[in-house]
């Protein structure tokens, strides 16, 4: 594939850049290139819901990267999974489907991004889904024709949910009346989550979008492919040059380079590409195509508490650590496709604010019917949760204010990069993360759980004052994962890197599509905004090629 000849080549094939591979080979007219660090997503860890647990520490599948020490954590330094392999971390991740509140879109507008209000993206993000069952499909605005399966848990969800959806109504939580809904005062509340999964198996970005097109005579999806930089002439993109079975290679693009590789990688191979920080460039000694100090800046993220819990009744510890329960469990997934195999341990959650007077909700919640006292803060070895019967309840701020960087480590894209996510840096993030903890204490002490929990585990019934609870939150809080904002989309070359276009400021022919465009993070699980942001780009490429 040396040197061959595309309209377009697409970098990364996440959530965004599999929804653009089918968009832009739709209708044959255009010859496109998928480049694909990881392999494939034909994994029996990838396709099983509960595999995620398994592909955490998968280098075939995972980038396993991690944060410098950060020193708000105390000097922790923080795991960081991102997926390389094909659907990229929606092949990885929890599965929850969450479009985040109309608001946040409403914000991204206003910061000089026309053409991503809420009003602009809500169709967008019901031609995405293809709700399952009569309760979603009745919801306004909800798809039922889209490549995204949606289902919601009523009827397989653990019996402990049904007792967390009590507590929360004793705690004075409203019955949220879907977190997907049209509206944020129908989003607030307490509930169950909606995940991406059809006939027992994920729902990737990779089954949803890449694998009906992958056979298209026009579409060539070339695997263990790993970008190491844009080909400029000038400040024109005309190619993508990449390792493939360790041998140097390049493709060229007639149209245009679209970066779909994610909040860490386009940044970083824009800096390897001689876009980025001008004194970074000089210390690497990449040259310099142009300067822009935002590449790699503006890193949002969510940090979450969680508080653990042994209880008196069984959870998902008794179905997935002892080997009799995993064998009914595979059974049970076998004859029926369902069974906790078939699902998310995320199961309920919640959008509540952490004071009255804050204008809509600013925490989340979270509620798992399993157990991990023994493992670091933030991992999930799904598959071996504690000896006991036990569960979490966790709480993040939905939109912390904390900004943080990346950048190259070396002149490779591919070596390890710096990451300082400068978390709970903004004062105002530690006092929600604080308002969310006693919120887990307050849903906790609710009659519902009392009855079931039999002692707080952690942080413990010592940790009472602020003081003690600030010092868990230091101690053990934890990334979920949803790192974005890295090439924010403004509308000038000063405080962003793409336009609303997203097109890269200030050279041509070259787009970045995926969550690292995200001006504010939202308010929720980023995965859905990132497939929304895929076929919003999709559009806009098409649009531009007339």
């Amino acid at each position: 594939m040396h040197a061959a000849q595309f309209d377009y080549i697409i970098v990364g094939a996440g959530s965004a850049g599999c929804v653009l591979a089918n968009r832009l080979s739709a209708d044959g007219r255009y010859r496109v290139l998928l480049l694909e660090a990881g392999g494939s997503d034909r994994r029996l860890r990838v396709q099983l819901p509960i595999g995620y647990g398994l592909s955490f520490f998968d280098p075939r599948l995972n980038w396993m990267l991690h944060t410098q020490p950060e020193p708000a954590l105390g000097g922790r330094s923080g795991y960081w999974p991102r997926g390389k392999v094909l659907g990229g971390s929606s092949s990885i991740n929890a599965m929850v489907w969450v479009r985040g509140q109309p608001e946040d879109y409403e914000h991204w507008q206003s910061l000089g991004n026309p053409g991503w209000g809420w009003r602009d993206v809500a169709p967008v993000f019901e031609r995405t889904e293809a709700v399952q069952g009569e309760a979603l499909a009745a919801q306004p605005g909800r798809g039922r024709s889209g490549p995204v399966a949606v289902r919601d848990l009523a009827r397989d969800a653990h019996p402990l949910c049904a007792v967390y959806l009590r507590a929360a109504a004793q705690a004075g939580l409203p019955l949220s009346g879907g977190f997907n809904a049209a509206s944020t005062a129908q989003i607030e509340g307490a509930g169950l989550y909606e995940i991406n999964t059809r006939g027992g198996l994920r729902m990737s970005a990779a089954r949803a979008y890449l694998r009906p097109a992958a056979r298209r005579p026009n579409l060539t999806v070339a695997t263990h492919a790993a970008a190491t930089r844009v080909l400029f002439e000038g400040r024109r993109a005309v190619g993508v040059a990449f390792r493939q079975g360790g041998a140097p290679h390049q493709a060229r693009a007639q149209r245009e380079v679209i970066l779909s590789a994610g909040a860490v990688h386009s940044p970083l191979l824009l800096q390897a590409s001689g876009v980025g920080p001008a004194a970074l460039l000089r210390e690497l000694g990449i040259a310099a195509v142009l300067a822009n100090e935002n590449v790699g800046r503006h890193l949002q993220d969510h940090l979450c508490i969680d508080h653990i819990y042994r209880t008196r009744v069984r959870t998902l510890n008794q179905e997935l650590r002892p080997w009799s329960g995993r064998v009914r469990a595979a059974l049970r997934y076998v004859l029926t496709r369902g069974g906790p195999l078939a699902l998310s341990v995320n199961q309920g959650g919640g959008f509540i604010r952490s004071r009255p007077e804050v204008p809509r909700p600013d925490l989340q919640l979270y509620f798992s019917p399993v157990s991990y006292t023994r493992a670091p803060a933030g991992e999930r070895p799904l598959m071996s949760p504690d000896p006991f019967p036990g569960m979490l309840l966790s709480a993040q701020p939905c939109r912390p204010q904390s900004r943080g960087e990346l950048r190259l480590r070396s002149p490779d894209v591919l070596d390890a990069p710096v990451i300082e996510p400068h978390a709970l840096e903004a004062p105002g993030d530690l006092p929600v993360l604080l308002a969310g903890a006693r919120w887990l204490r307050r849903l906790a002490a609710a009659p519902a759980f009392a009855e079931v929990i039999s002692e707080e585990l952690l942080p413990g019934p010592a940790a009472q004052s602020d003081e003690a609870l600030i010092a868990d939150i230091r101690r053990r809080a934890g990334t979920v994962f949803h790192p974005c904002g890295t090439c924010r989309m403004g509308p000038e070359a000063e405080g962003a890197v793409v336009d609303a276009q997203l097109r890269v400021h200030g050279v041509q022919a070259l787009r970045i599509v995926d969550a690292s465009v995200f001006p504010t993070i939202p308010s929720g699980n980023t995965n859905a905004p990132a497939i929304m942001v895929g076929e919003r780009g999709a559009d806009l490429v098409l649009q531009a090629a007339g």
